[in-house]
């Protein structure tokens, strides 16, 4: 594990990432860019550097931790008020700056955003404002209301993206971190149904269990496989 800092200068503030890269470490070989929202817990409860290593995939893995569940809250909801400011950091800075200190191959469909809940939702709305930046999402049980189905209804550039989409059939209701009890498997649904009337590559799974990395975690390496494959 290697850390990368930077100070942001669209969210105004020092940021600590963890980084995984496949071994051997060389200049010789490019790699993939996975960049996960909720970072910590795709390292730890994720374990995605084993997932990548077992999969074969050669990748730079770097994870954005958030600092509470407040500072989640706004740059991952859609109404988040540091959400735009947040995907610009995303392209505009982290993007270049794994570039700059990986071999990578510097291309949208090369660059996968993975996210849980709120942060698959910030990863999909990410990928549809800067689609020839990030080419590519995973994102797992996504938080979804209206505002995410009409930023997909107006989106056009579909034939840039790949998507992996899942979610639990047993997510009826999600104790959400504002203390709100939410349907989460309808507006999924309904999400899937918008999308697979759009031009784009996209893959829907639905599995037996909740909100949870129970089940996010052995659902993560289909999705990467899926996404890459696409």
């Amino acid at each position: 594990m290697q850390e990368l800092t930077l100070h942001s200068q669209h969210l105004d503030e020092e940021l600590s990432l963890p980084v995984y890269c496949s071994k051997p470490v060389t200049p010789l070989y490019k790699h993939l860019v996975i960049i996960a929202q909720d970072g910590q817990d795709y390292f730890m409860f994720g374990k995605i550097g084993r997932v990548i290593d077992e999969l074969g995939i050669r990748a730079v893995v770097i994870g954005v931790p958030y600092h509470n569940v407040s500072d989640r809250y706004e740059k991952y909801h859609p109404n988040g008020k540091k959400r735009e400011a947040y995907m610009r950091f995303l392209a505009n800075e982290l993007a270049p700056l794994v570039d700059e200190h990986f071999s990578t191959y510097q291309m949208g469909t090369t660059r996968i955003l993975v996210g849980d809940s709120l942060a698959g939702t910030v990863s999909l709305l990410t990928a549809m404002t800067y689609p020839h930046t990030f080419g590519k999402v995973v994102m797992q049980s996504p938080y979804v209301n209206d505002d995410v189905i009409a930023h997909v209804q107006s989106f056009t550039d579909w034939h840039l993206l790949a998507l992996y989409h899942s979610i639990g059939i047993h997510e009826k209701e999600v104790k959400t971190t504002d203390g709100a009890v939410r349907n989460f498997i309808e507006p999924n649904r309904a999400l899937s149904h918008v999308l697979q009337t759009k031009q784009v590559r996209y893959h829907y799974h639905e599995f037996d269990g909740d909100h949870s990395w129970t089940y996010w975690q052995p659902d993560l390496p289909i999705g990467l496989k899926k996404v890459i494959e696409m």
